[in-house]
């Protein structure tokens, strides 16, 4: 891996750990659709741009269906999940159970295929749950009413990213940056009813909140898709996996730093535990090269 290679790594990291922090932001003020509509609709028309720039039309009549499946299962609705539990619980908190998803991707493709976990695999999911027990536990008491929930709607959001994931191995076979383009259009079409059947917020929201949501759309969707399949197709997937254990890193870092939030042992403690069961139900090992 070379020194571009670890910047660019880095810097997506830095990326989707800051969406945490933005939707605690947004969520709040616009509440969790309109949020993560004006989120997924900025970032369809800034693929646009770059796809018209390089001049990669969308198979929309080929691939319309899949787009929809894949933008529903990994954006629209992990997207919308996270942006409800934001409006209760911590960025790092949500950053942490965003690391859960590969978990969720072994297990769901395990019932899927009717295979059994490996042995490494079910001790990885055992620290997983133990790490989100504690992380639970830890927040339990600083949380108001809804806790509980919020952190149930982070935890299905990972999911959501585990079932794409199952989907995706048997999918159509699509080039990376149209399945990041037609998604994020599949995701905008999909969240649209639910968006129009949500109140207004009753005031203009302050400047804040429109730079998150811009944010969120064009660097945290956007810029974030071009970044990391451009690692995937310099490095291959399993490299590009590194960015699921520093994305926790930067959510409680920028948490910490930008909103004040405390970082405890119990937070410090459940997510080694999380991410030391995501590396044990992926296999992967950052000393491995290959």
């Amino acid at each position: 891996m070379g020194f571009s290679h670890v910047i660019r790594l880095l810097s997506l990291s830095a990326i989707w750990g800051a969406s945490f922090l933005f939707m605690r932001i947004g969520a709040p003020v616009l509440g969790p659709a309109l949020l993560i509509q004006i989120r997924v609709g900025l970032a369809a028309l800034f693929l646009l741009a770059v796809a018209a720039w390089l001049r990669r039309p969308l198979p929309l009549a080929r691939q319309g269906r899949h787009f929809l499946m894949l933008g529903g299962f990994n954006s629209a609705l992990p997207f919308l999940l996270f942006a409800f539990a934001a409006q209760t619980v911590s960025a790092s908190l949500l950053s942490v159970l965003n690391a859960t998803a590969p978990i969720w991707a072994a297990l769901i493709g395990a019932l899927w295929q009717k295979k059994r976990l490996a042995p490494k695999a079910l001790l990885g999911l055992a620290l997983g749950v133990a790490g989100v027990a504690l992380l639970a536990g830890g927040e339990a008491l600083r949380l108001p009413a809804g806790g509980w929930q919020a952190i149930a709607a982070g935890l299905a959001a990972a999911c959501s990213y585990g079932i794409a994931t199952t989907y995706a191995k048997s999918a159509p076979a699509v080039e990376p940056f149209a399945n990041a383009h037609g998604s994020m259009w599949g995701a905008t079409l999909l969240l649209m009813p639910l968006t129009l059947a949500t109140a207004r917020p009753m005031a203009m929201p302050p400047t804040l909140v429109w730079a998150s949501v811009l944010a969120l759309g064009v660097l945290c969707s956007g810029v974030a898709y071009l970044l990391y399949f451009r690692l995937v197709a310099d490095l291959g997937a399993a490299p590009a996996l590194t960015v699921t254990y520093l994305i926790p890193l930067f959510g409680i870092l920028w948490g910490a730093l930008l909103l004040g939030e405390p970082v405890g042992w119990t937070m410090l403690a459940g997510g080694a535990l999380v991410l030391a069961g995501t590396a044990l139900v992926t296999g992967f090992t950052p000393w491995r090269r290959g």
